[in-house]
This record gives structure tokens, sequence and C-alpha cells, in this order.
């Protein structure tokens, strides 16, 4: 059954059978897909002030008949917003310096990052961690680094063009509005910067370059955000891990660090609505 019971949300408990451990993928999906639509739906509603998700299996979620590749886009298309913004965040990593890694694209294959970037996207992406450092992190005038696509930054168009056609447009346009984009710079360089507080986050163009690095120095201290729905939502930095389900040696930190910022970030979701 996908509930809870007694939440005064218009929505029916709906019965997708019964799942034991091992069960069908499809049916696992059907479950946690419908559990995201009925916290969504709460959230909404006002009933419950923000989202913590467990990961979810992509492949049992795409089984199940869910178009949608993961939580971010999923939450994105319930809430009807147009823009949203993965963010992954920890007050404190490994090195004992905060951390906050913005993906400007997110499930996508390699191949197809160069078309999907854009200077407008950018600019979106850019404004949605601009405006969530200063409501929920209170940092008056964030700083904002753009990791590059290219080695050395394409090094003068020696190894694309990205940066030249993509990215300085989109940082002029941004610093024209005010806001603190610095880039792009190297990727073997722009995190290090950040870890030493040059930068209050850094966006990373396509997901690996972005996670990698987080991960790198923050696992299990990490919590994935989104960004630009009407409610907060955290999630752990981690997978399923089906490999070791039910043995019962998962480490529980990063779930934790989600419930903690989840409950900061609701407490001060007022103050980011109207900075807006």
């Amino acid at each position: 059954m996908v509930g809870p019971e007694g939440t005064d949300v218009n929505q029916a408990v709906l019965s997708v059978g019964l799942w034991q451990p091992g069960g069908p993928s499809d049916q696992a999906g059907r479950l946690a897909a419908l559990a995201i639509e009925r916290a969504t739906a709460m959230a909404l509603a006002g009933k419950v002030a923000a989202l913590v998700t467990a990961p979810i299996d992509k492949a049992a979620l795409s089984a199940a008949g869910w178009s949608q590749p993961g939580h971010t886009e999923l939450l994105r298309d319930l809430a009807g917003v147009r823009d949203v913004a993965m963010m992954l965040a920890a007050d404190q990593t490994h090195f004992g310096t905060p951390l906050r890694v913005v993906l400007a694209t997110t499930h996508l294959p390699l191949r197809s990052v160069p078309a999907a970037l854009s200077p407008e996207l950018l600019v979106r992406q850019a404004h949605l961690t601009h405006r969530a450092l200063r409501g929920w992190w209170g940092i008056h005038e964030p700083r904002i680094a753009l990791c590059a696509v290219n080695p050395h930054a394409s090094d003068g168009g020696l190894f694309g063009d990205e940066e030249a056609r993509v990215m300085e447009p989109a940082v002029r346009s941004l610093r024209g509005a005010g806001v603190q984009l610095f880039g792009p710079i190297p990727a073997d360089t722009v995190f290090t910067r950040a870890l030493r507080r040059e930068f209050d986050a850094v966006i990373a163009p396509y997901h690996d370059v972005g996670m990698a690095a987080f991960k790198t120095v923050a696992f299990g201290r990490g919590v994935n955000v989104t960004l630009g729905l009407p409610f907060p939502r955290t999630s752990p930095d981690h997978g399923t891990a089906l490999d070791i389900a039910g043995r019962d040696v998962a480490d529980p930190a990063s779930i934790k660090e989600a419930m903690r910022l989840a409950v900061r970030l609701a407490g001060g979701f007022d103050t980011l609505a109207d900075s807006g």
C-alpha cells in the first residue's frame, strides 16, 4: 500500500501488491514512484514542510513505466516547475571545509552534454544557486564558480569551443545581473579552490565531473538538495547499493545528514521565498 492514510491529501491509497526483497523490479519501481507522488502531494498541500527521499533504482523506475530518469526530474514534473537544480552539499568535507556542487546537466549520456549546454541553461542554474545560497545558507554575496567542460578550459579554443561559445556569454549575462560568477575555470583546479573557500559553490557542466569531485572529498557527509521546488527536498549522496541490501552493513550517515539539512532548510524556506 502507498500511504500514509489520514493525511487529508486528496489522493487514493493505492495497492501495488505484495512485494518481497528480490521481487520484480517493475513492482518495486511502481511502489517507489507512487510513494514519491504521494509525498509530493503532501508537500504541495502543506501537510509536510520538506521531503527526505531515499535512493531509488532508476532501472526499476523505468521498468515500472515512468519516463523520468530520477528523483530530480520526477519531482520537477510533479511540482509543475520549469527549472530545478541538483546540488550536492557538505557543510564539512573530509578536508574540514564545505563544498557545494550544482550539476548543470544531470542524467545524460556524456555524448549528449555539449548539445544540452546553453547560455540560457547556465544562467537559470546560476540564478537558482545564487538564490539558495542567499536564502538557505545565509551567504549575502555568494561567489559561484563555473567549471569548464574541456581540458584547460579549452586553452583558447585548442580543445573545444564550449567555453567561448556557451559559458562566457552566460558569465557576462550573470555578472550584468549582479551575480558574482567566476570562470570558466578548469575542472582540475576549481574544486580545490572551492575547498579553500574561494567559492561558495561550483556549477559543474555534467554529472560525473561534479559527482566524482564531490564524493571523493565528502562521501557519507554529503546531501543531495533539489533547488527550485516549492518545498525543500533532500536525499543522501549515494545510490541504492543493491549489492549490500539486507546485509545490515549500510552506512546511515548520509541519510542522517539529509534529515538534519531538511529540517534546517524547512525553517528557512520562508526566507528563501521572500528573497526570490
